[in-house]
């Protein structure tokens, strides 16, 4: 890989974030219907905007990866620094997103070890990753890893070196949802339910404890077996559920990251067999 190769998969990975953030109605999320809302506008525009601000520590993340070419504890002490220095930036833009940070930013290092690889392969190169301790990281628990001791949730960093199993489980809702003729941001919303459906989401648990957590479980799969979005029955679901989650206040904020990822790996995939279908012989993301 090339520098114009690492800023491809960093701006891939940003594109994908912007996408989720662009998908509406996300239950519980801020989406674009928060603009015309005079408490949230600011909270969303800044999500928008900040989300730009990865691009660099992205790209920083994906040329370490290809310098060190091995899922080592080296490599992910400097994923490390380079996350926490993305952070301030981040928050020097209007804050947010330390949770497609963490998600991106570890997808991201594997795709550039393994250009071109299958979103399992990447998944798996992740997870190794994430399976080494960053020595240099703050000795203070977050908000998120106390609540994982706590109730014993894998959390963010669970699912990481789990291989990101809702990331996959996504992704494979993305690919039914299409196959059965769902528009593009129908078949995202059901990926979204999908992930929702089974997070053990530790903002949800934070703020609406195992009996809330439990409750925004059901009625995501209820959303589901109810046909998805694309069904009229699914649809009526699902605004429910977006009428009751924001009436409550309670915000599933795990399961954003976790369909970012997601589209960050379609992105990928339709990339590869572009190239596949039209003879280019490399693989990748080269512009």
């Amino acid at each position: 890989m090339n520098n114009r190769e690492d800023e491809a998969l960093a701006q891939a990975a940003v594109d994908a974030l912007v996408g989720q953030l662009a998908l509406a109605p996300k239950p519980g999320l801020p989406d674009p219907r928060d603009l015309t809302a005079r408490a949230t506008r600011r909270d969303h525009s800044a999500l928008r905007w900040s989300a730009r601000a990865l691009l660099p520590g992205l790209t920083a993340m994906a040329a370490a990866a290809r310098r060190t070419g091995e899922p080592s504890a080296r490599l992910r002490a400097e994923l490390g620094a380079i996350g926490r220095s993305t952070e301030h930036t981040v928050g020097l833009a209007g804050g947010g997103h330390r949770g497609a940070l963490w998600t991106l930013g570890l997808l991201v290092a594997a795709a550039a070890l393994h250009p071109g690889a299958e979103p399992a392969d990447t998944t798996a190169l992740a997870k190794q990753l994430a399976a080494h301790p960053d020595r240099r990281a703050p000795r203070r628990p977050s908000r998120g890893s106390t609540v994982s001791a706590r109730y014993g949730a894998a959390g963010a960093r669970g699912e990481a070196r789990a291989g990101f199993p809702h990331v996959r489980r996504a992704l494979t809702a993305l690919a039914t949802a299409r196959k059965q003729g769902a528009s593009e941001p129908q078949a995202r919303l059901d990926a979204l339910l999908t992930v929702m459906s089974t997070l053990q989401d530790t903002e949800l648990l934070y703020t609406a404890g195992p009996m809330g957590l439990r409750h925004v479980q059901a009625e995501a799969r209820g959303v589901l077996e109810a046909g998805g979005t694309a069904a009229d029955p699914g649809a009526r679901a699902l605004r429910a559920l977006d009428t009751d989650l924001r009436t409550r206040a309670w915000a599933p904020r795990g399961s954003g990251p976790l369909l970012s990822g997601a589209l960050f790996l379609d992105a990928l995939g339709a990339r590869g067999t572009a190239r596949s279908t039209t003879g280019d012989p490399h693989r990748g993301l080269s512009p």
